[in-house]
């Protein structure tokens, strides 16, 4: 809105810019008023910057419907007298003219539509010059570019948000609890946030007291790749709950992108590890489908690479893929990741982040928990390629704690934690083992609280957890 002489109006900060046209367009025509209007078919962008004479800032009917005309006709409308003019003179109401001399100018959409109108009125007859015609002409297509702009804003924001929910569907919640063990992962989406990208991890539960882990990178990105992303995810669960050795459940995720009917084939490369709790810490068997290698970080601060390379995953019937063993102690983290970590690219053209510069970070980083691990690891990428990513990137890091000293129990919220492991265990076994569970409810096996020394059976742990 701008009326010459008056104090503006409150206006939005979307509006703002077309208040500044219209004052402009006031100022440099001379005219006691001018507005703009949009009023498009999208809510989003439906308002209106209004302009009279006078406190209320009200356009008059005869304003309203001047511009109407400008809209609805898509075509300029330049009235020297709306009094004497053919087409506003049988219309015109009487009385005290508002609105005699008029010129309005349509404001255009992306589309090319008209979307809105800037128009400037005087309460006087008035001779518009070429030279004010072609003011109100460029004026007009300035507030059309900032239509076109909050369009594009307002669109990339819902792409944004619809990227970053998708991405979360095809990520899990939260991470399970592995008994004696920590677990943690981060995810940085890279770009711009508008579009799904390919990386992923996962945790769960597989045979025989197992736990399978994995981290994945699928070639390409947007709705393709998310599709990908979830028959991977999908198919490794499903084949975890049969099998534990990684390159046969690997080998089955390539086959199942191989047999895939989809008019847009995805490959991936994907690490899986099988991870089992011992008294000792946790052995790891791992394979690699043409994924970067895991890398142990053991209690002394060397940091070794665990697995074999192998081959692509969905691009070969009979992919090369090889099981590697490892057993990690007290101390020990096993850090898996994706390679938006070791080609992160610095801000003036450096080198990529490289591996040797991941060992070193990882080799620094002492006795920290998974946690705190996986946020270094992430941060210090982050770091070199100056704040910004143009990939996603995924650290997945599995760490077995040093044990408590006896007669040195830990603070409550490590207690609770504690508790919390047995119950998190005990709910999944109960959601997808039911048969097992009625085992285990005849054996009436009992679970004791680190925190309170309460002794309760797993019926009752069930009912603690519900």
């Amino acid at each position: 809105m701008a009326v010459l002489g008056s104090a503006p109006s409150p206006v939005t900060g979307a509006e703002e810019p077309f208040g500044r046209v219209a004052r402009l367009a006031a100022l440099v025509l001379g005219t006691p008023s001018a507005f703009v209007t949009v009023a498009g078919s999208q809510p989003s962008f439906r308002r209106t910057c209004p302009g009279t004479r006078g406190a209320a800032g009200r356009r008059s009917p005869a304003e309203q419907s001047l511009c109407q005309q400008v809209i609805d006709s898509g075509g300029k409308l330049i009235i020297e007298d709306a009094r004497l003019d053919p087409r506003t003179a049988g219309s015109y109401p009487a009385g005290p003219a508002d609105v005699v001399a008029w010129a309005g100018f349509p404001v255009r959409g992306p589309d090319g539509l008209a979307a809105g109108a800037l128009c400037v009125a005087d309460t006087l007859p008035r001779r518009w010059s070429a030279a004010e015609v072609e003011v109100l002409a460029t004026l007009a297509c300035v507030a059309s570019g900032e239509i076109a702009l909050q369009v594009a804003v307002a669109r990339g924001a819902e792409r944004a948000a619809l990227a970053q929910t998708l991405q979360e569907s095809l990520l899990p919640p939260r991470l399970p609890v592995i008994p004696g063990l920590q677990v943690a992962a981060r995810y940085v989406a890279g770009g711009t946030g508008a579009e799904v990208l390919g990386d992923f991890y996962d945790v769960f539960p597989s045979v025989r007291g197992s736990w399978g882990m994995v981290v994945g990178d699928v070639c390409g990105k947007g709705v393709p790749a998310a599709k990908s992303t979830a028959l991977a995810r999908y198919t490794l669960r499903a084949e975890a709950h049969r099998e534990t050795r990684p390159r046969l459940i690997l080998a089955a995720l390539n086959q199942a992108l191989l047999e895939w009917l989809t008019d847009d084939p995805r490959f991936l490369t994907a690490i899986y590890a099988t991870v089992r709790p011992t008294r000792a810490g946790a052995s790891v068997q791992i394979s690699s489908g043409g994924h970067p290698l895991g890398l142990v970080h053991r209690a002394d601060g060397r940091v070794q690479a665990l697995g074999q390379p192998g081959t692509l995953l969905g691009i070969l019937p009979d992919p090369d893929l090889h099981d590697s063993r490892g057993l990690l102690r007290a101390g020990d983290s096993l850090v898996l990741f994706t390679d938006g970590i070791t080609e992160a690219r610095g801000p003036a053209g450096h080198d990529i982040y490289g591996e040797d510069r991941l060992r070193d970070v990882i080799a620094g980083l002492g006795d920290l928990p998974a946690a705190r691990i996986a946020d270094a690891i992430q941060q210090a990428a982050l770091d070199y390629s100056g704040g910004a990513s143009s990939d996603d990137t995924v650290t997945l890091v599995l760490k077995v704690p040093h044990p408590q000293t006896p007669g040195q129990p830990g603070s409550r919220q490590e207690l609770g934690n504690h508790w919390q492991l047995r119950c998190s265990h005990v709910a999944s076994v109960r959601s997808q083992q039911d048969n097992s569970l009625l085992t285990f409810h005849s054996y009436q096996l009992r679970f004791t609280s680190l925190s309170t020394g309460k002794v309760m059976t797993i019926r009752d742990l069930l009912s603690h957890q519900a």
